[in-house]
């Protein structure tokens, strides 16, 4: 399972944790990725997709069938 987010492209960042006394330690900022079932309804059928807690606040919002057509158009 790959860390990006299907719906936003969000990945893994990695930068330097700096603390007080100016010491650079390597460190991941990970993404909150979790594997979802979606059903859409006009098709009948069920997608699974790679999402972030933001992506699924996008599609909320939005709806599936919305969020897919952006997620086609954009490739």
């Amino acid at each position: 399972m790959s860390k990006i987010c299907e719906v936003t492209g969000k990945k893994v960042m990695f930068g330097n944790n700096v603390s007080f006394s100016i010491n650079k330690t390597k460190r991941r900022f990970d993404v909150n990725i979790s594997k979802k079932k979606f059903y859409i309804p006009e098709e009948d059928r069920w997608v699974t997709l790679n999402v972030s807690t933001r992506g699924l606040k996008i599609i909320n919002k939005k709806g599936i069938s919305a969020v897919l057509k952006d997620i086609d158009s954009k490739k």
